[in-house]
């Protein structure tokens, strides 16, 4: 067994004997007629260049890169809300011709919003706020009648999580049609 091991070192040494020198080659750097830098491994009229050895790894051991500019965040677990729910404004509530349309939209969120969580408000079924990291919305201009709001949770991968319930808002505006409206026209009349 001690010499069959013996044999097989020395068949080892052998060979990499054999292929070291050649991995060695010596190169040249030469100049053309042109100007253009040339490199070969025939000594000709060129300059002897010492390379500095090739490290050579296994593909297999390496560990990933982790790119140091992108942050590292590990994977958090999805909160589940107890309460996602309109406050402000009230289910049913009419907006006064005063507020002209404007109203501000509020969440009751608890637990507090998660930091990857975002909040998106829809109007009408319509995507009217893009999901922001928020519990507040300001919306203006609602044109006159009924309107439905309703507020989704949106998870980091943009899934919808949550809905609240709707909520039904019914918005006055001034009409130059009515008779009290300071800016009808046949008002002096």
């Amino acid at each position: 067994m001690r010499t069959r091991m013996a044999v097989s070192v020395i068949s080892i040494c052998l060979v990499a004997g054999a292929v070291l020198p050649a991995m060695a080659a010596s190169v040249y750097r030469h100049v053309d007629a042109e100007g253009n830098v040339v490199y070969s491994d025939e000594p000709g009229a060129g300059t002897r260049v010492d390379l500095k050895p090739i490290t050579v790894v296994d593909p297999t051991e390496v560990e990933p890169r982790v790119d140091s500019r992108q942050p590292v965040t590990p994977e958090v677990p999805a909160v589940e809300y107890e309460r996602f729910v309109i406050t402000r404004p009230e289910n049913q509530q009419t907006l006064p011709t005063g507020q002209a349309g404007n109203v501000q939209v509020r969440l009751a969120i608890e637990p507090a919003l998660q930091r990857s969580d975002r909040v998106q408000l829809r109007v009408d079924g319509k995507i009217s706020q893009s999901p922001m990291h928020t519990s507040v919305f300001v919306l203006s201009q609602l044109p006159r009648g009924e309107h439905q709001l309703q507020a989704d949770l949106v998870d980091a991968q943009g899934q919808v999580r949550l809905s609240t319930p709707p909520v039904t808002l019914y918005v006055q505006r001034a009409s130059i049609n009515l008779p009290a409206n300071p800016n009808n026209p046949s008002r002096g009349k």
